[in-house]
């Protein structure tokens, strides 16, 4: 038997603390509500909120969280993630194997991208609650970034997409869900201000990308940045496993990144003689 702590608690018990899942023999518990009970009544998506956030959302939050969720699930094979796991794939490996491979790509470069949109959004949103208006609070976060920090702002433009397809969609479902007051609108209205702010200063359009459009509705929903990346990765992994799947049938071996007469460019040193001894 466990051993016992002077206040009759099993010592085992504070190995480990969670006020996430209580477990017994024929019992689970997640955030206090019986697993058979959530099962079949409870979306995929609720349960997600319910594991991050401790609550079970409104059936418009489930609805909202899903659509972001949805729209940013597969990129194709030019995205690395989805590359990489197909590669792991042709080295056979099995499915867990290919997928972690691509989700550990998932950095700041091809993945976070969202959580630094919502971070730029909520410094804008900062400076509202302290009295500017959004005109200014956006205009004087950008000229921060590109005066000190530089480089893209965070979910505007693509290097594939003109116009990224899915974030005038869901751009357009998060005004729908304001208009009926499940959410508040606040965060789309500071992106569709940067994007104008955006363009009058570069004097041309650089439209907002899959990564501010999710970043948007993830903040309308309460979700903090570091969260948002964490969607993400959830969200990519269907299709990492769609790819790796689909690559395992198809078969092949070492499948690597360039085609076999697709050499790279080498820019070492001249061929050279090995000194004599």
């Amino acid at each position: 038997m466990s051993e016992r702590d002077k206040t009759g608690r099993e010592r085992g018990e504070e190995w480990w603390q969670t006020e996430i899942i209580e477990m017994a023999p024929g019992m689970i518990r997640l955030r206090g509500y019986e697993i058979q009970d959530l099962i079949g009544r409870v979306s995929f998506p609720a349960t997600i909120w319910l594991m991050l956030r401790g609550e079970l959302p409104s059936e418009d939050q489930a609805a909202l969280l899903g659509i972001a969720l949805g729209a940013a699930v597969d990129h194709g094979p030019q995205a690395p993630s989805i590359a990489i796991a197909r590669m792991a794939a042709t080295c056979g490996v099995g499915i867990n194997s290919a997928m972690a491979s691509a989700i550990n790509v998932l950095g700041d470069v091809h993945g976070g991208a969202g959580e630094q949109a919502l971070e730029f959004y909520g410094d804008i949103a900062v400076a509202m609650d302290g009295g500017d208006a959004l005109e200014v609070a956006v205009s004087a976060r950008l000229e921060r970034f590109l005066n000190q920090e530089k480089g893209y702002v965070p979910g505007f433009g693509h290097r594939f997409h003109p116009v990224d397809p899915r974030a005038p969609r869901l751009l357009e479902l998060t005004r729908e869900f304001a208009s009926r007051g499940v959410i508040g609108g606040r965060f789309a209205d500071i992106a569709e201000a940067l994007e104008a702010e955006i363009a009058r200063r570069k004097g041309k359009r650089i439209p907002l990308n899959i990564d501010g459009a999710t970043a948007v509705i993830y903040g309308e929903l309460g979700f903090p940045p570091p969260l948002t990346r964490g969607l993400f990765v959830l969200s990519r992994s269907v299709g990492i496993l769609a790819h790796a799947w689909e690559q395992t049938q198809q078969g092949g071996r070492n499948k690597g990144p360039l085609p076999r007469e697709w050499l790279w460019a080498y820019t070492g040193t001249a061929p050279r003689p090995l000194p004599e001894s």
